[in-house]
């Protein structure tokens, strides 16, 4: 085995460019090191790009610029537990700052910070439910509830001038996670208006307006089914909705332009992204002129609603961030010169990847599936095969570069990944396809992608492996107990083994999805959690495992995937864990490396016929 692979992991790139809210033009930008990601400040107005050296604490993936651009605020926790506090650090010494010290230990749900006031707002879940709050970023005030609810609330947002404030919640339908936008006065608490479009199509919000004293509110809708684009005014109470009824698909609103004239969406068809912008005052929708790939990418349960997406720059400028399978993220004009950063912060660099294409898949029901999928180069008969599956389930895989997936071409594997029901961007249905059983339709639609690579000759039938960090663990887990015969092996990353158990365990905001996921919670509806459970299945798993999990994990808590351990154990399977010091999502370059190479090495042993737990790595 040749380590010619690695260099698509040690290569420097970035991972995000976070524009700030505040006056000027500074952008935080996210790159990844071999410790996990570290900051660079980019700021136009003075030509410079600079590294933050003394930021390291905090989950600087998700770190926000206050409006005067001298702190990053960011969420501090327990070795990577996702509950802790925000704090502000200063850019120049590093100096961090707790900004809710008498609040209790909080996931964070959304942070958002004013464009011309040193005000932001925090979305907290705790034990006593999801609340917004007000904070001051300089330190000066503590901590002013906004809003408090007993049902999920995410994505709180901030007005440019700091008057108004809003959040996505469920009050309206509790229990279900279709949202609607809530409005509140932050000097009094009051609630203003609230945007429902009924208990079937969900309101979610994107930005205020960045023009202080304009109340309007980008938010995306779903009234077809699919998302679009609506300017609301909550104070007036009106609204302007881009329908498009000539797409297909969702159009998903990104951003507006500094004046509040124009906003940025993508038009997602079958999983392919085309960037659009319309204009607000003649209501033209135009398409970009910009080469294929990917230009955002949803999350779910997060701080934001995007690991990293498009925007505008100064003016009507577009920056554009585009990647794909085979080519990292970087910068692009989309319309206007503009002098952008250098190969310091964006590498040019040919990594020789192969890209990936994308074919529509039918589900046993008929449903269509998009499935990404490549050979290694320079091979046309069946090899072994790596199936990626996303976590989420609310999440999708976008054309974006992943280094994973070009380690295994690299080596001779081919790789394809999956976005089943569940997945979003293909519209509210197809969001929405996998619940209230869990697991069913998920492992139709992976049986359904199996039998199209083999049949295409991609995938040699009995070297197929199922691979996926999260709810794609789970799914790994699921699928070599209840599709026994389909794979070679499953390789998952902090997994849900076990609903019933780990459904205590985990963060409140988790527990929350969790029930809205099956409907019910576990003492409603044991039955329902048991069948969808790994640990059920053990008995029936014949194909070797390997679980790759966090010791402070609070998602997929660490004791329910010793109980699936041992239970596999007991009925005679194939296991090896590893356990890592840290929460749900490993970050750094060594580390990821270090995964791949694990994982190669037990894809080839289970080639060789060689038991996962007596293979020495």
């Amino acid at each position: 085995m040749t380590r010619n692979w690695h260099r698509f992991f040690t290569a420097e790139r970035p991972l995000a460019v976070r524009r700030g809210r505040g006056p000027g033009d500074r952008s935080l930008i996210v790159v990844e090191s071999d410790e996990g990601p570290r900051l660079t400040l980019w700021d136009t107005e003075h030509g410079t790009v600079r590294p933050l050296s003394e930021v390291t604490s905090g989950d600087l993936a998700q770190a926000v610029l206050t409006s005067d651009g001298g702190h990053v605020l960011s969420l501090h926790d327990d070795n990577g537990s996702e509950v802790g506090h925000v704090h502000a650090i200063r850019l120049d010494d590093g100096v961090s700052h707790d900004l809710t010290p008498d609040l209790p230990p909080y996931t964070l749900r959304g942070m958002d910070v004013a464009g011309r006031a040193d005000r932001a707002v925090i979305t907290c879940a705790a034990e006593d439910g999801f609340s917004l709050w007000l904070l001051s970023t300089d330190g000066s005030a503590g901590p002013e509830l906004l809003l408090r609810s007993g049902n999920e609330a995410w994505n709180g947002l901030i007005s440019a001038d700091a008057r108004l404030a809003c959040v996505d919640t469920t009050d309206h339908n509790p229990g279900v996670r279709r949202f609607a936008v809530t409005v509140v006065d932050t000097v009094t608490g009051a609630v203003l208006a609230c945007l429902s479009d009924g208990p079937e199509a969900p309101v979610r919000g994107v930005r205020f307006s960045p023009v202080p004293g304009d109340d309007r509110i980008l938010v995306a809708t779903e009234r077809t089914g699919f998302a679009r684009p609506c300017v609301w005014h909550p104070t007036r109470g009106t609204r302007v909705d881009i329908e498009a009824p000539q797409l297909r698909g969702d159009l998903v609103p990104l951003d507006w332009s500094e004046d509040a004239t124009r906003v940025l969406a993508v038009h997602v068809d079958g999983g392919i992204h085309r960037v659009m912008e319309a204009d607000l005052e003649s209501g033209e929708l135009r398409p970009l002129d910009h080469p294929p790939g990917a230009y955002f990418e949803p999350d779910v349960a997060d701080t934001h609603c995007h690991l990293w997406a498009s925007h505008y720059g100064p003016g009507h400028t577009v920056r554009l961030l585009h990647q794909r399978f085979d080519s990292p993220l970087r910068l692009l004009n989309g319309d206007g010169p503009e002098n952008l950063p250098g190969p310091e912060v964006f590498p040019r660099q040919d990594l020789d990847g192969v890209r990936c294409r994308s074919t529509a898949v039918r589900s046993a029901d008929g449903t269509s599936l998009q499935l990404w999928w490549a050979r290694p180069r320079g091979v046309e008969e069946p090899v072994p095969l790596v199936l990626h599956l996303h976590g989420g389930p609310n999440l999708v895989t976008v054309d974006r570069y992943d280094p994973a997936a070009q380690a295994w071409l690299d080596n001779g594997v081919a790789y394809a990944s999956l976005n089943y029901r569940g997945s979003v961007t293909f519209g509210r249905r197809f969001r929405e396809g996998f619940m209230p059983h869990i697991g069913d339709r998920e492992l139709e639609d992976i049986e359904a992608a199996v039998r199209w690579l083999v049949a295409e000759g991609v995938a040699d039938p009995g070297k197929v492996f199922i691979t996926g960090a999260s709810y794609g663990g789970f799914l790994s887990l699921l699928a070599v107990g209840r599709l026994p015969g389909l794979f070679a092996g499953a390789l998952a990353h902090v997994p849900m083994a076990d609903w019933l158990a780990g459904y205590e365990d985990m963060n409140p905001a988790l527990r929350a999805a969790c029930s809205s996921f099956f409907g019910a919670r576990p003492q409603d509806d044991v039955e329902r959690f048991v069948r969808a459970s790994p640990i059920t299945y053990v008995a029936d798993v014949v194909a070797p495992v390997w679980i790759n999990q966090g010791t402070h994990d609070t998602r997929t808590a660490p004791d329910q995937v010793r109980g699936y351990v041992e239970a596999l154990r007991a009925a005679g399977g194939n296991v090896v864990v590893d356990w890592y010091s840290g929460g749900h999502e490993t970050s750094g370059r060594a580390k990821a490396l270090s995964e791949q190479n694990t994982m190669l090495g037990l894809v080839r042993a289970a080639l060789r016929q060689q038991l996962w737990d007596q293979t020495l790595l």
